[in-house]
């Protein structure tokens, strides 16, 4: 069978199909092990380069986000008109390469460009993989398709900390960068030979060669849909709360609760690793439960999350007893992380099958600049800006003004759902079925 014919491929058997969302969502774990492995070891990293908070936050944050946006449209463009793929497979082997350079740096600069590297191959990882995805699956299956796909992050995180967290503790940072990274170029390998490129436009009744629209008549039809702008924002304000806290969570455990390297790395991944994955897919499922009657429930769903993991997200903060502030942590993760699988699914559902990868290459533009881009820098920056009157609470203080971003977000989501109905309106009358 000729795999990189579309044609060829136009239907899949169920088991394939699960074959197929198990590989992207593996991609999508090694994209987060390689992603957020800098997270867990950026406290012995500071101790030996002597860096500040704000250069942690740079060098998770900004830094990686600034190169993986900008690429993240190009590439997504290639994507649209190429084999997606094939386009995955490269991205897999360049950050997973990467990642295991960042332990020969030996400076701040060194490591920074490493990560820059890291994030130009992140940047050819979602959208083409969403793209497939919403060619191996119908629309009533498409957001728990997603959401399963994007568990991927929180097996990332997971595998991340408790990996990075247990070799670094017993052989040092630069050599957790290179157990993890290595293992990805052989996977990008295994990609390439078995994963089939799907028919574009399988289930949206139009040819797969139909009309190839580039960056211009995307932004052009997303500038007439501002659901897709305010969930968009929704999505990138909980992001900035989920990336500014998060990437400083092991700091904050490590100097406010006196945990080691290996117990921090232990606790994270079964408490965001686990919780997060369990929450990913749940907001995905209840979209499609409920999403068929009324599409506004796959903004209702993470607008409600979001509210309900506010008060225990505090209280993890606040407190002093760490193993109750981790249980409620892990409820108030499984909420707040409902978002992903059904902001896609929306986007997806707004535009033609042709402007899916590019969609999403928008949408993660906006979600990281802010979220990725913002989040952990400004934490950052806040911290050191407290620390001469807050001493070793300043990261506390830094975390809870993060915080208070995710009722922006509880807004933004809202103002999506008012606009959704009308905005799926003009695609049907386009006489594009929403997918």
């Amino acid at each position: 069978m000729d795999r990189d014919n579309p044609a060829v491929t136009a239907d899949f058997s169920a088991a394939y199909k699960r074959f197929a969302l198990a590989m992207l969502t593996a991609v999508y774990a090694l994209n987060f092990i390689d992603r957020q492995i800098l997270v867990i070891l950026q406290e012995p990293i500071k101790a030996e380069m002597g860096l500040s908070d704000a250069q942690l936050g740079l060098l998770s944050g900004f830094a990686f986000a600034v190169i993986y946006v900008t690429a993240g449209i190009p590439i997504a463009y290639w994507a649209d008109r190429g084999n997606r793929r094939n386009v995955v497979s490269l991205a897999v082997a360049v950050w997973s390469g990467m990642t295991a350079l960042s332990g020969l740096a030996q400076n701040y600069g060194q490591l920074l460009l490493a990560r820059v590297g890291v994030g130009l191959g992140e940047a050819g990882g979602s959208p083409p993989a969403h793209s497939m995805i919403s060619d191996y699956y119908p629309q009533e299956q498409r957001a728990t398709a997603l959401s399963v796909y994007s568990t991927g992050i929180y097996l990332g995180i997971l595998l991340g900390f408790l990996f990075g967290g247990v070799i670094a503790d017993a052989f040092g940072w630069r050599t957790a960068f290179m157990v993890v990274g290595i293992p990805g170029v052989v996977f990008a390998v295994v990609l390439r030979l078995t994963l089939k490129e799907p028919l574009r436009g399988r289930w949206d009744g139009v040819a797969a060669e139909a009309g190839k629209p580039g960056l211009k008549e995307t932004l052009a039809l997303l500038k007439d849909r501002p659901s897709f702008w305010y969930l968009a924002l929704g999505s990138a304000f909980i992001s900035y709360v989920s990336y500014g806290n998060g990437n400083f969570m092991p700091s904050f455990l490590i100097r406010n609760h006196g945990l080691s390297l290996a117990e921090v790395g232990v606790a994270l991944a079964l408490v965001s690793g686990l919780s997060g994955a369990v929450g990913t897919f749940l907001g995905g499922f209840l979209g499609d439960r409920f999403g068929m009657k009324d599409m506004r429930w796959y903004l209702w769903i993470p607008m409600v999350g979001i509210a309900i993991g506010y008060l225990p997200f505090v209280y993890f903060l606040t407190t002093d007893n760490i193993d109750a502030g981790l249980f409620v942590l892990f409820v108030a993760l499984i909420f707040t992380t409902f978002y992903l699988g059904p902001c896609i699914a929306v986007s997806h559902a707004l535009v033609a099958p042709g402007m899916r990868a590019l969609t999403s290459a928008v949408l993660f533009f906006v979600l990281n600049m802010i979220g990725l881009g913002l989040g952990p820098v400004v934490t950052g920056l806040i911290s050191d800006s407290l620390q001469a009157s807050h001493g070793d609470q300043s990261l506390r203080y830094a975390m809870l003004t993060t915080l208070q971003v995710s009722l922006l977000a509880i807004a933004m989501f809202a103002m999506a759902a008012k606009h959704l109905p009308a905005d799926l309106a003009k695609i049907r009358g386009a006489g594009k079925t929403p997918g």
